[in-house]
């Protein structure tokens, strides 16, 4: 087995807290510098970024996640031309043996981002509104995202096996969701008829290319209700709504509840955490 594919596997008992966020940079944008107090997976999805971690740099392009060792100073520099939008998973630990740290250091400091990852923090960042860093809940998940990154270049691999037009219109549609977009544009971008990607997409993901880009914008405005002021008629035009209203009954519908009680929720529990 690729080494890089054996799980990151350490005592439940060390885990001491987990946490997991999303911010939205402005152009120009910088953070730092800190010292890293925590095992850390940031995911880039738009924009860039350059970390420099001690004395060297490192560049982050969209689609992949960095991972960020405790004990090092780093500054974050994001792109000038356009927003930059991150998430990330802190799992703060008690102590690792030598053995642990060793294999800690081996792997790769950048994977390609998968499905796998994305899941796993839209389900922390769902929780973690009614719950704190030290939950169980929320510490299981915070190993499951180390055990999990070890293993991203082999689900990556498995990713790019699906058929190029599929591939190519997940990549599109996260480019450019704010956009007005059409089954025709879709089938453009990705070079075959509208019958044959829905057909693809439906054989791939389950569901049809326009419901998957429906649920990534609510996915998206979701994310700026929860991490930014943006009033929900501001979230809706930059996500590709026509409305306010017609965010707010997808919203509904998603989650089961409104954009003002996610918001409120979500201001709450920042609130408590600097209690």
């Amino acid at each position: 087995m690729n080494p890089i594919s054996i799980p990151l596997l350490f005592p439940f008992e060390v885990v001491k807290s987990a946490w997991a966020g999303s911010v939205v940079y402005p152009p120009g944008g910088r953070f730092g510098p800190r010292i890293q107090q925590d095992i850390q997976l940031v995911m880039l999805y738009t924009g860039e970024m350059n970390v420099m971690i001690d004395d060297r740099e490192l560049h982050v392009e969209p689609g992949n996640v960095l991972l960020l060792k405790p004990g090092h100073e780093e500054t974050f520099v994001f792109s000038k031309t356009e927003e930059t939008w991150h998430r990330w998973i802190a799992v703060h630990v008690h102590h690792l043996d030598s053995d642990l740290q060793e294999r800690l250091y081996k792997l790769p400091e950048l994977l390609p981002l998968t499905e796998d990852i994305n899941r796993l923090i839209d389900l922390m960042l769902n929780i973690q509104r009614d719950a704190l860093p030290v939950d169980p809940v929320l510490l299981s998940l915070g190993m499951t995202a180390i055990h999990l990154y070890p293993t991203q270049t082999l689900t990556a691999n498995r990713q790019l096996e699906k058929h190029p037009a599929v591939y190519s219109t997940l990549s599109w549609i996260q480019k450019h969701y704010s956009e007005e977009i059409s089954l025709t544009n879709l089938s453009v971008q990705a070079g075959v008829s509208p019958e044959h990607l829905v057909r693809l997409f439906k054989q791939s993901e389950g569901y049809p290319p326009i419901h998957y880009l429906w649920n990534y914008r609510v996915n998206k405005a979701i994310e700026l209700l929860t991490n930014t002021g943006l009033t929900i008629t501001e979230i809706a035009h930059s996500c590709g709504f026509k409305t306010s209203h017609h965010l707010s009954r997808l919203i509904k519908q998603s989650s089961g509840r409104t954009a003002t009680d996610i918001r409120l929720m979500s201001w709450s529990g920042l609130r408590k955490d600097k209690q």
